[in-house]
């Protein structure tokens, strides 16, 4: 078995990489410097380079490619960064998996993100829910996951991995509040009502696995804990895994939008209360169901 992973050097790649090749799974990486072995492969989504040849044969290819969504500040030219990483990438490599034939893997995963649904408010979302409004659900998500549906069209499973907040002490957006809260200084945010639906790092890798082996899943699938919990929840619950105290003032969303501009009202005060029907309906069991639990395992 062998599968092909775009985005390999980042936190999500990395640690699904990892556990494949832990398991004897070969990976081949799709990287855009020049490949260092036989287990990486030049590709230059932006450039639309991509010799199919490198994926010929693949069991699999799990697309996570694309632009941190919240490592800068907003501007347009990062805005246009946001969508042409993603429908850009996953063009070249569609077009590549289209081209191979019959030699064509069985199945792409292809990475996408629950702002697909917008603002939810407190009102429960699965994968049959239409999307929602804004930057990220109608210029960046909608596009993204249109430019996989000529693979399904040529008759590959596709999967489109609709990633809720990755929890993860060596990375992602949990490894940048820590040290906030580990002085005493968290606080909920804006209203503190907004829901993130979150997902310990391992239970998503367990996930993607089950997406993988699984020729019943396809379409949309939510990756995210069964218990979503609203942006409070969350700090109480960072607070006491960590034995800190937390500021019992939140912090006003006019200063969110100060300090992070455009990234605040989408990123951070907005929110979606998403269950992963797809996966639960399957039977897919997650290690971590509670905030609590998971936080205390991670941390």
């Amino acid at each position: 078995m062998t599968i092909i992973v775009t985005g390999s050097s980042g936190l999500l790649g990395s640690a699904l990489t990892g556990a494949l090749r832990a398991d004897g799974v070969r990976t081949v990486s799709l990287v855009r410097r020049k490949p260092r072995g036989p287990d990486e492969s030049f590709w230059d989504p932006a450039k639309g380079i991509l010799d199919p040849a490198a994926l010929a044969g693949a069991t699999a290819v799990v697309h996570l490619a694309g632009a941190g969504i919240g490592d800068r500040r907003w501007n347009d030219e990062v805005r246009r960064e946001l969508v042409r990483s993603r429908v850009e990438g996953t063009a070249t490599l569609v077009r590549a998996l289209t081209g191979l034939g019959r030699d064509r893997p069985e199945a792409l995963l292809s990475g996408s993100a629950i702002g697909f649904y917008g603002d939810t408010g407190d009102r429960e979302v699965d994968e049959t829910s239409p999307p929602g409004e804004g930057f990220l659900a109608r210029e960046v998500v909608v596009p993204w996951e249109a430019e996989t549906v000529p693979a399904e069209e040529a008759g590959m499973r596709v999967a489109r991995l609709r990633t809720g907040l990755v929890l993860s002490a060596g990375g992602g957006m949990l490894a940048r509040i820590l040290p906030v809260f580990k002085l005493g200084l968290g606080a909920p945010l804006g209203s503190g009502r907004q829901y993130w639906s979150w997902i310990a790092i391992d239970d998503w890798v367990s996930a993607v696995r089950r997406v993988l082996d699984d020729p019943g899943l396809s379409g949309p699938v939510n990756l995210t804990a069964p218990e979503p919990v609203t942006n409070a929840e969350f700090t109480r619950a960072l607070g006491r895994a960590l034995s800190r105290p937390v500021m019992p003032v939140a912090v006003p969303a006019f200063a969110l939008r100060t300090a992070l501009g455009e990234f605040a009202r989408e990123g951070v005060l907005t929110g979606q209360r998403v269950i992963p029907r797809r996966l639960l309906e399957a039977g897919h069991t997650f290690r971590h169901i509670r905030l609590g639990d998971a936080l205390t395992a991670l941390l």
